[in-house]
């Protein structure tokens, strides 16, 4: 639909920036901090590790202050459970709530909204060796955590976030280095994972609605359009079944309290049922999320499975393959642009996956993680250029207006990232940030913060309110 006149952001709207605990913070071990499976886990060869990133934990107040100078309106970043609960459960670190503590005061000095999400992939490494979510007593841990952080911080913290993109700990568990290789049927376990994640979450949200009623919570996958690779009907088939067993199983639990009857079938047919205990779907169905929050970064293409070796393809990324025997076959898109990572680029499916996602559930929209990872480069007298990051952006807010005008409903954007931190599995070399940390791989150097091209232009848009890009 072309509209001869767009409609403005609303005067209100959330400019920002995300992060996660353990890829900024640092100080991985200090102040009675327990080590998570992120810490724990086996890192790529040949890039940094979790344990000092980009030192935020000891740089949030000059953090914040430049965050501040960039206009920001919110600001969503992550707690570390293990920072408040070092064994998961059980004794509180007072310590660990303090730095939070200040970290949201300095953030309100300054007029920016916290929107807090509670787990960000950093489960307590003490809960993984008691079975992790495999384990029923997660959940309940995940609980005392949540109520934990709504007696501290709901005072102050008006939007939460459950769990940072559930679908991809599913889907893409080796990619995180989550995945527990000595298992022997991990799907089966991973999908009972997900039930367990999915009832720690609506109780969550429960707890949210019982304790702070004035506040807002929702969930925060990673949801992205996904293509049929051809017009043949099979295609459209293998596309929708994609599209329910990445997307919507997620989000038809977090508001409707039911799996997905496309995704259940998957399940069945696959024997990756979950056991569901007494009780179960009646929390689940009290969750109630009062907005969605999501991640989009590209859309997938997926074509009819062939069954024939060959379902397999690689998503762009070198860690994340898209296929499933019987149910879709990976594929690429061939009328996208590719980042220098491999990801396509597709500004246009971001609209879509807006609309898609409005249209199935009509609740306000936030997004919460959209970005560039590039080898940035740092130049004489302390100068980063990243028209390339710009331009990604000025394609995708492009499309966030022609969502709102086509109805949908968006109180925010907080891009990937608001500071360079350090990657998942390609460390600190791929950088997402509106600020420059100066760092190498193996080689700290003073971690100087160093505004980049793109710091300026955000200052802009956010300043006049999405009309300068």
């Amino acid at each position: 639909m072309k509209h001869t006149q767009l409609k403005p952001f609303p005067k209100d709207f959330f400019w920002g920036g995300s992060t996660s605990a353990y890829q900024i913070e640092g100080a991985w071990n200090e102040d009675g901090k327990g080590p998570s499976v992120i810490d724990m886990g086996n890192h790529v060869e040949g890039v940094t590790d979790f344990k000092v990133t980009s030192d935020h934990y000891h740089m949030y107040k000059e953090d914040v202050a430049l965050l501040a100078e960039m206009g920001f309106k919110a600001y969503r970043f992550s707690i570390a459970w293990t920072r408040i609960f070092p064994q998961g459960a059980g004794e509180v670190n007072p310590k660990g709530l303090a730095f939070y503590d200040s970290l949201i005061n300095e953030l309100i000095k300054y007029g920016i909204e916290p929107i807090v999400t509670m787990y960000h992939f950093d489960l307590p490494y003490a809960l993984e060796e008691k079975g992790g979510w495999s384990n029923r007593a997660t959940i309940d841990a995940f609980e005392q955590y949540a109520k934990t952080l709504y007696e501290n911080y709901g005072d102050r913290v008006k939007y939460w976030l459950t769990i940072n993109e559930q679908n991809m700990l599913i889907l893409h568990p080796g990619s995180l280095g989550t995945l527990d290789t000595t298992l022997v049927d991990p799907q089966k376990t991973l999908y009972q994972q997900n039930h367990h994640m999915l009832v720690a979450q609506a109780k969550a949200m429960v707890l949210c609605h019982e304790m702070l009623p004035e506040a807002k919570i929702g969930p925060a996958p990673n949801i992205g359009v996904i293509y049929p690779a051809s017009s043949k009907p099979e295609d459209t088939l293998a596309a929708d079944n994609y599209a329910a067993i990445r997307n919507w199983l997620y989000l038809d639990m977090a508001v409707y309290g039911r799996y997905n009857h496309i995704a259940w079938s998957y399940l069945e047919e696959k024997g990756y049922t979950p056991v569901i205990e007494d009780g179960d779907m009646d929390i689940l169905a009290q969750g109630n999320p009062d907005f969605i929050a999501f991640n989009y970064y590209t859309s997938q293409t997926v074509g009819e499975s062939l069954n024939d070796g060959n379902d397999f393809s690689h998503t762009g990324d070198q860690h994340e393959i898209v296929g499933e025997p019987g149910a879709y076959r990976g594929s690429v898109n061939p009328n996208l642009q590719k980042t220098e990572f491999g990801w396509e680029i597709d500004p246009v499916g971001f609209r879509s996956t807006l609309r898609q996602i409005y249209s199935r559930y009509h609740l306000p929209l936030i997004v919460t993680e959209n970005g560039l990872g590039a080898f940035d480069k740092l130049e004489e007298g302390d100068v980063v250029n990243d028209p390339y990051r710009i331009e990604f952006f000025n394609k995708h807010i492009e499309q966030i207006q022609l969502a709102i005008t086509d109805g949908v409903d968006v109180f925010g954007f907080c891009p990937w990232s608001a500071i360079d931190l350090v990657s998942t599995h390609q460390g600190s070399s791929k950088r997402y940030g509106f600020i420059y940390v100066d760092r190498e791989e193996f080689d700290l150097k003073e971690l100087r913060r160093i505004r980049k091209q793109s710091f300026h232009w955000y200052q802009k848009l956010i300043e006049t309110n999405g009309e300068i890009r």
